[in-house]
């Protein structure tokens, strides 16, 4: 579905005054009923993720984890059944699996210092082998920091895992779940274009009068910001090395920005129908 600027613009505002919740997404669906679901969800979720990159720092001092943190221990203390980690990440409007990361480096950073070096120097060899595993086990690695993250399970802490997890299920738009859904929808269409290439039997086509010799897909609404980012990091790559080219974008684009076909560079948001083939130009002669 391509949208023009105004439409779009529209909104993205709407999304400005609202929390980016599962109820606001809904509210979005009853104000625009004739944009697709699809394409709402798309812009919905790239709208929010501009907003937490615009916010990240703020979220990110030492002053603001120390205080995420402490408020945790204070909120779980009081109620450790009650989802603190999540009622404080809408509080403060961030992602609830950013602020559930936030938590979980600084938890695994005070377990850290909590284990004397200096006790390898006694106890016998399974008493130092069971220190050494603790003390590899528990710096907050980013790997480490992910596994915990995609299984809660792993957190040596049953209150926090508790936390974590539902702050990752209630995360519209970021987390490990999101992350699978969003690689699995991207591999899906990846699938179905391959699949309509093969059973065309298509090498290069000709789409709208313009040759065709790579084709990209995009599981995503096709805004300003990614559209740029994608022209300069893959786009105009593929043109200098392939030639022209057609990018879909499934769940619809701003319509202004198809404005480089003459450059050679097509946007559609399906898959054409229109398309012209070398053996059929021929047959035609």
């Amino acid at each position: 579905m391509k949208l023009s600027k105004a439409q779009y613009d529209e909104i993205a505002q709407f999304l400005g005054h609202v929390q980016p919740t599962r109820q606001s997404l809904r509210k979005l669906k009853e104000k625009f009923p004739s944009q697709s679901q699809s394409t709402l969800l798309s812009i919905f979720s790239q709208e929010y993720q501009k907003q937490i990159k615009r916010t990240h720092a703020k979220h990110h001092t030492a002053e603001a984890i120390e205080t995420y943190y402490q408020r945790y221990l204070n909120g779980v203390m009081k109620n450790a059944a009650a989802p603190v980690l999540l009622e404080l990440a809408n509080e403060v409007d961030f992602a609830p699996s950013l602020m559930a990361r936030i938590v979980l480096e600084r938890f695994l950073q005070e377990k850290e210092q909590a284990i004397p070096v200096t006790w390898l120097a006694f106890g016998n060899e399974i008493q130092c082998t069971w220190l050494r595993s603790q003390i590899i086990k528990f710096p907050s690695s980013k790997t480490l920091i992910n596994s915990m993250l995609r299984d809660p399970s792993q957190i040596p802490d049953g209150v926090l895992a508790t936390q974590v997890y539902q702050c990752t299920v209630n995360d519209c738009c970021y987390g490990p779940l999101v992350d699978c859904i969003k690689h699995a929808i991207g591999h899906e269409h990846e699938v179905l274009l391959r699949e309509m290439l093969l059973e065309k039997n298509l090498s290069f086509i000709a789409v709208e009068g313009h040759i065709i010799h790579w084709i990209e897909s995009k599981a995503s609404f096709g805004d300003e910001s990614s559209h740029q980012a994608y022209l300069q990091d893959q786009f105009w790559s593929y043109w200098n090395r392939f030639g022209p080219g057609l990018v879909i974008y499934w769940y619809g684009f701003i319509e202004e920005l198809d404005c480089h076909r003459e450059r050679g560079i097509l946007l559609k948001d399906c898959f054409p129908t229109d398309i012209v083939t070398l053996r059929h130009s021929m047959a035609q002669h």
